[in-house]
């Protein structure tokens, strides 16, 4: 199997030696909640919208649209105890957690290219998009997630596959664009893959209240017939495929890439701290249902622990992939190098 190429920064998610500690915080300040450091992140997105892999002949990029803090971590996590918290922050803060002890989260995309195929996995938040409430979501206007797509080459008639890992508001968001008025699909040339169970929950749950995500980002990709219903365990093709993991949502999926082998999954949603696999039983208190979340998560580390498989996760900062391996009682994400 080809080697990957290293990480700048190669984060282990483990316990620091001073030394490391220090050199890695320094480090951090480069990448964690930019728009809390400097008023133009622009130039540091692209930079790193840039950094990404080759393996077996497949090209993964990534394409960060934002990194920020999101809210209290013991909010996001509600069993998470003030012990567990106390016991990792050193290790955490301060790119995976805020000084406030708010779990900070990058907002990214990833690109695979395959001798056949130009595919989008997740389309972060979108601009122009109403989301009352949700901070940095609101209307955002910044150029950060198209100039990373410029960044590797691409323009949004190259690609030609959309797979959103589950319908979630910062999971969908490119998936249209403002045009005269209209929210239209931004891909022209793309099929959209859309699971068929997790798109019938959130049409239930638009008829019993709007959701404002699914009305501009999901309903003008289906009106205007450039979906694809199908299964949480769909294949593409004999590279990739899709591997159910239900819980966050009701039928979320991960993406699998390789022929014969799992060389690539992109988890989407099934962690979003690496304390979720220290601990895989710390649900989010958005998860649909909990307790399938937590199944699926230890199911996934267990079916990856030990491999040279590269996870590939929608939230973690800093990160564009890790191997997993085991770390006492749960397990830790190792950076790629």
């Amino acid at each position: 199997m080809n080697e990957p190429i290293s990480l700048k920064d190669p984060r282990k998610l483990r316990p620091l030696a001073a030394q490391e500690k220090e050199h890695h915080m320094t480090e951090a300040k480069k990448y964690i909640a930019p728009s809390l450091l400097q008023p133009d992140n622009s130039d540091l997105v692209v930079a790193a919208a840039t950094s990404g892999f080759t393996i077996n002949g497949v090209r993964i990029d990534r394409i960060i649209e934002c990194t920020v803090p999101l809210e209290p971590i013991k909010i996001f996590l509600p069993s998470l105890t003030a012990e567990t918290l106390a016991s990792n922050r050193h290790w955490m803060q301060p790119w995976a957690l805020d000084p406030q002890d708010q779990i900070i989260v990058g907002i990214q995309s990833y690109v695979v290219r395959t001798a056949h195929h130009t595919i989008l996995v997740d389309t972060c938040v979108g601009n122009d998009k109403s989301r009352p409430g949700r901070g940095f979501m609101d209307r955002r206007t910044d150029a950060a997630w198209t100039s990373g797509l410029a960044a590797l080459g691409l323009s949004f008639e190259d690609i030609d596959i959309v797979m959103c890992t589950h319908l979630h508001v910062d999971h969908v968001g490119w998936n249209t664009r403002l045009e005269n008025g209209r929210w239209e699909p931004s891909f022209p040339n793309a099929r959209y893959l859309f699971s068929e169970k997790e798109l019938a929950y959130w049409t239930a749950q638009n008829e019993i209240e709007p959701v404002r995500h699914l009305v501009d980002s999901v309903l003008p990709v289906i009106a205007a017939g450039r979906h694809q219903l199908v299964s949480s365990s769909f294949e593409l093709d004999d590279q990739v495929r899709l591997l159910p993991t239900p819980g966050h949502t009701p039928d979320h999926f991960a993406v699998v890439v390789g022929k014969g082998h799992d060389d690539v999954v992109f988890t989407g949603d099934l962690m979003h701290s690496p304390l979720q696999l220290l601990d895989p039983d710390l649900f989010t208190r958005v998860d649909t249902d909990k307790a399938l979340a937590c199944t699926s998560r230890r199911a996934f580390l267990e079916r990856y622990c030990g491999s040279d498989t590269i996870c590939c996760t929608a939230h973690f900062p800093e990160l564009m992939g890790v191997r997993i391996n085991r770390w006492g009682a749960g397990f830790r994400g190792d950076a790629i190098e």
